[in-house]
């Protein structure tokens, strides 16, 4: 197999100071910063990071806890366990390991809620006690429907990330990283119904049987409802959640959608709302907006690899048409690139056969080609004939002898064969016919004038 790599070797300092998913993520934008002790900034459809500083560092998430028990709260009405009108009477232990300063809805012990009303009371105002209701809910207990959190963050590659509750509430063992937390937002915002809550800014909550009136919720991300902190709404956020605690700090993580775009961004330990009792202009909110207008701005979806732009040819034996087939790629490869970096700089690893025989068929997979940049990998695809060519049956006829005819047991016998021919020729020219065949001449006639004496 043959194997070519295309690549500028002029750019190599460049391609090692823009390393796609770096710190930086555009060599023109290299000065760019967000004000936080972390931060990431990814594309949700591959999960690509475009920007991130300090993003494995260990943090508190705060109420971003929440994304996961909404996430495996969802994933259970999907499966078919729970449904999202299914009632759920709130138990005793629905306000356990919260504290006096942790944010709720004023659910209340014995009140019957839907599944639908707990999701939105936990991912819209940040209701703790909402989150212990459907652990119990899930699991049948808060423990093992912490375990399960575990469980379920160890799927998702959350290498660096343990839960000890559902809502988020401090303890020394419940951290994650910011890395993790896109992880985690990446497939909440995947399932339609979380994407749903968590962008809809409000939600209400019907009469229940301990309260006779409706609950109005707003949310508290500001990007999306500006109702509880006006001045930060941003009109392409779609989501996720806050968080804070004394030791967390405030924490978003954020999504937006713009175009044909989702990027998610997760900020941890930012700064706060207000300042000696006035807005700031580098809080969490806008320095999250700025992180998604960032990638917005400076990032673009390019074509490394068009389907509709000849890769080879391959040389093809047996066909009168032509001597070789051209080879396409069977798709395009898009990525999500910095504006300022050339798809000509990309490698191309091609890997096809060194020959092929007729027939070819239009459409057939002949190979692959496999497009990279520094050490990320943008894709494989197949590469396939552009055109087909036809098996030319004397060509094929006169292949197949030749072919025999390399074996070479083949080669012994027919020069067998020929050596002893030439010996049989030539004893007929040196010695004529027989001695044989002339006495049964001889005979045959003796035998005639034998029988005409007699008569």
């Amino acid at each position: 197999m043959k194997k070519y790599h295309s690549f500028a070797a002029f750019f190599l300092a460049l391609a090692l100071l823009l390393p796609l998913g770096a710190a930086r993520a555009s060599e023109t934008d290299a000065s760019f910063s967000v004000t936080a002790q972390a931060v990431i900034l990814v594309e949700a459809a591959t999960g690509d990071v475009l920007y991130e500083f300090n993003a494995d560092d260990r943090r508190y998430p705060a109420s971003i806890t929440k994304v996961m028990t909404g996430l495996l709260a969802v994933e259970a009405v999907e499966r078919g366990e729970l449904s999202m009108d299914t009632v759920v009477t709130l138990g005793d232990d629905i306000y356990s390991e919260i504290g006096v300063s942790g944010s709720t809805a004023g659910l209340e012990p014995g009140e019957m809620l839907t599944i639908r009303d707990l999701l939105n009371a936990a991912l819209i105002p940040s209701a703790n006690e909402a989150c212990n209701a459907l652990a119990t809910a899930v699991s049948g207990s808060i423990p093992a429907f912490v375990d399960r959190m575990n469980q379920r963050a160890a799927e998702l590659g959350m290498t660096n990330t343990h839960f000890a509750n559902p809502h988020g509430y401090h303890k020394e063992d419940h951290y994650t990283t910011a890395r993790d937390i896109s992880k985690m937002s990446v497939e909440a915002m995947s399932h339609t119904e979380f994407r749903a809550i968590v962008s809809s800014g409000t939600y209400t909550i019907p009469p229940t049987n301990l309260h006779e009136e409706e609950r109005v919720l707003q949310d508290t991300n500001a990007l999306v409802n500006g109702s509880k902190v006006s001045g930060f709404r941003y009109q392409y956020a779609i989501g996720i959640k806050t968080g804070f605690t004394t030791p967390a700090g405030y924490c978003l993580a954020s999504a937006a959608e713009k175009g044909h775009r989702t990027l998610i961004a997760v900020l941890l330990g930012g700064n706060p709302w207000y300042r000696d009792g006035a807005v700031v202009s580098d809080n969490y909110f806008t320095e999250s907006r700025r992180l998604l207008e960032y990638g917005f701005n400076h990032f673009s979806y390019k074509n490394v690899l068009d389907a509709s732009q000849p890769v080879d040819t391959v040389p093809v034996s047996l066909s009168q048409q032509q001597d070789y087939v051209t080879v396409l790629p069977s798709d395009s490869i898009t990525a999500l690139l910095p504006n300022d970096l050339d798809p000509a700089l990309f490698t191309q690893t091609v890997d096809l056969p060194e020959a092929l025989r007729a027939p070819i068929e239009k459409g057939q997979v002949i190979g692959s080609i496999t497009v990279s940049y520094g050490d990320k990998t943008y894709g494989t695809v197949d590469l396939v004939a552009a055109t087909g060519l036809e098996r030319s049956q004397m060509l094929y006829l006169l292949d197949r002898v030749t072919w025999i005819f390399s074996f070479l047991w083949v080669k012994l016998l027919a020069l067998v064969l020929i050596v002893a021919m030439a010996l049989l020729i030539a004893r007929r020219m040196v010695f004529g016919p027989s001695r044989r065949r002339r006495r049964s001449k001889k005979k045959q006639v003796y035998s005639s004038s034998y029988r005409g004496r007699k008569r």
